[in-house]
C-alpha cells in the first residue's frame, strides 16, 4: 500500500538553487496565490459575519472553530488516503472545490439568502479540502525535490506563505472598504483556481503508489502512523508543544476582529492593516529559518523559535487606539518570526526523519494533534469573551501561548544542538 522508492525526476532538477527548478517554481506560485486568498478569506469571512449579518462573539469564533474541525473529524483516515493515492490530483481537486465553496457567498448574498450557516458551511467545506490539501502537499515536495533542497524549499514556501499573512489581510481589509466584505471572496475564489492550474502543469512523475493490501485494513494503516509519532520521542514533544501553543495562537486571533472592530472601534481598513502588519515578522523568520539553524543547530532553532512565539504574546492585550495599536503589532511580529523558524525546521526535519511511506500518515497524525485542538480553542475564546468579554478571553489565551515553550524543555532537544537525521530504532 505504501509508495515505491522515491524515483530521481532527472533534469527536472537543475544546478543553481531553487528558482531556476521549474516544477518547484510553479508548486510555489501555486501555493503563494492559494495562500494570499486564503488569508483573505480569515480577515473577510469573519467581516462579512460582522459586518452584513451582525453576529455574535460566539458566532464569529465557531467560524474559525469550523475551518479546523475536520482535522478532529478526518485527519487520520485523510492521512492514510493521501498514502494510497497519487497527490497532485488530490491538490488540484481540493482547490477546485475551495473555489466552488468561496464563490458561493456572493451568490448567495445576491440573492439576499447568505446566513450565518451558509459561511459555517463553507467553511467546514474548505477546512476538509485542507486537510486534504496540506497533507498531500508535505507528502509531494519531497518528491519534487532532492531530501538536501526541503530546508531551502520549505523556507522557500513558508516565505511566501507568511508573506501571504500580510498581503492577505490588508487586501480584505481594503476590498471590504471599498467594495463589502463579501467582495474580498470573490478573490479567494479566483486563487483556489489558479492554483490549480499551476499544480497541472507540472511535470515531476510521481512515484506509483502501489494498490493497498486488501488484508491490510485503513485502521491499521492509521494506526501505524499513530505508533510512530507516539514512540519517537522529538516528534512525539513537537506534536504536543505544537498542540498547546495554537489553543493559545488560534483562540486569540478567533476574537482578535471582534476586538478591534466592537472594542476599540477601528475601520476595516484599518484592522486588515494592523492584522498584515502583525503578521509581517513571519517573512523575517522564514527568511532566517535555515541560516540560523545551521549556524546554532536545528534543536537550538526550535527553542528560539518557541521562546519568540510564547512570551511576545503578552503585548497583544495591551492594545488600545492611537498608539496603543504599537503594542499588538510588536507582539505580532515577535510570535510571527518565532512560528515562522519553527514551521520551517520543523517542516524540513519531518520530511527528511520520517519514512517516505509513513509520511502522509505521521504528518496527518501530528497535524491531529497540532490542528485539531484548533476547533476547540476558537469555541472556548468565543466562549469566554461572550460570557467575560472579548478582551478577558484575549487575555486568557495570550497568557497560556506565553507558557507554551517550557512543554520543549520536557523532551531531549534541550541536550542538543542538532536534530537527528533518522530515527535510531527504526
Amino acid at each position: 500500500m505504501t509508495a515505491a522508492t522515491r524515483t530521481d525526476p532527472g533534469p527536472v532538477r537543475p544546478a543553481g538553487g531553487l528558482l531556476r527548478h521549474r516544477d518547484f517554481r510553479l508548486l510555489w506560485a501555486g501555493q503563494a496565490v492559494s495562500s494570499i486568498g486564503s488569508n483573505v478569506t480569515t480577515v473577510a469571512l469573519p467581516l462579512v459575519a460582522v459586518a452584513v449579518l451582525d453576529a455574535g462573539t460566539f458566532q464569529v469564533a465557531v467560524l474559525t472553530a469550523a475551518a479546523w474541525l475536520p482535522w478532529l473529524l478526518i485527519g487520520l483516515p485523510a492521512g492514510a488516503w493521501v498514502d494510497r493515492l497519487a497527490r497532485r490530483p488530490v491538490m488540484v481537486v481540493c482547490d477546485v472545490f475551495c473555489a466552488l465553496a468561496f464563490l458561493s457567498v456572493p451568490l448567495a448574498a445576491a440573492l439576499d439568502r447568505l446566513t450565518v450557516w451558509h459561511l459555517l458551511l463553507v467553511a467546514l467545506g474548505a477546512g476538509t479540502a485542507r486537510v486534504f490539501f496540506e497533507t498531500a502537499d508535505q507528502v509531494y515536495l519531497p518528491v519534487v525535490l532532492r531530501p538536501e533542497q526541503l530546508p531551502e524549499g520549505n523556507a522557500k514556501l513558508h516565505a511566501t506563505q507568511t508573506v501571504s499573512y500580510v498581503v492577505g489581510p490588508g487586501v480584505a481589509g481594503l476590498i471590504a472598504q471599498l467594495t463589502g466584505a463579501v467582495a474580498a471572496l470573490l478573490l479567494d475564489a479566483l486563487t483556489f483556481l489558479l492554483s490549480a492550474a499551476f499544480l497541472l502543469r507540472i511535470r515531476t512523475v510521481e512515484p506509483r503508489v502501489r494498490r493497498a493490501d486488501p488484508s491490510r485494513s485503513l485502521r491499521r494503516d492509521i494506526a501505524e502512523g499513530l505508533r510512530f509519532v507516539v514512540r519517537d520521542p522529538y516528534l512525539r514533544v513537537l506534536a504536543v508543544f505544537g498542540a498547546a501553543s495554537n489553543i493559545g495562537l488560534i483562540g486569540y486571533q478567533a476574537v482578535l476582529v471582534v476586538f478591534l472592530v466592537r472594542e476599540l472601534r477601528l475601520e476595516p481598513g484599518l484592522v486588515g492593516v494592523l492584522i498584515a502588519v502583525m503578521s509581517a515578522g513571519g517573512i523575517v523568520g522564514a527568511l532566517l529559518a535555515t541560516t540560523l539553524a545551521r549556524r546554532c543547530g536545528t534543536a537550538r532553532a526550535l527553542l528560539l523559535g518557541a521562546a519568540l512565539t510564547g512570551p511576545p504574546a503578552l503585548l497583544i492585550p495591551l492594545a488600545a487606539p492611537g498608539v496603543g495599536l504599537v503594542w499588538p503589532a510588536l507582539g505580532g511580529v515577535l510570535i510571527g518570526l518565532g512560528v515562522a523558524v519553527g514551521n520551517v525546521v520543523k517542516g524540513s526535519f519531518r520530511q527528511m526523519y520520517t519514512p517516505h511511506h509513513l509520511l502522509g500518515r505521521v504528518t496527518v497524525s501530528m497535524h491531529l494533534l497540532n490542528y485539531g485542538t484548533i476547533p476547540l480553542a476558537a469555541v472556548l475564546a468565543g466562549a469566554l469573551g461572550a460570557r467575560y468579554g472579548v478582551e478577558t478571553a484575549i487575555g486568557v489565551m495570550t497568557t497560556w501561548l506565553a507558557l507554551t515553550p517550557l512543554i520543549l524543555l520536557m523532551g531531549p532537544l534541550r541536550r542538543r544542538r542538532d536534530l537527528p537525521a533518522a530515527p535510531a530504532a527504526y
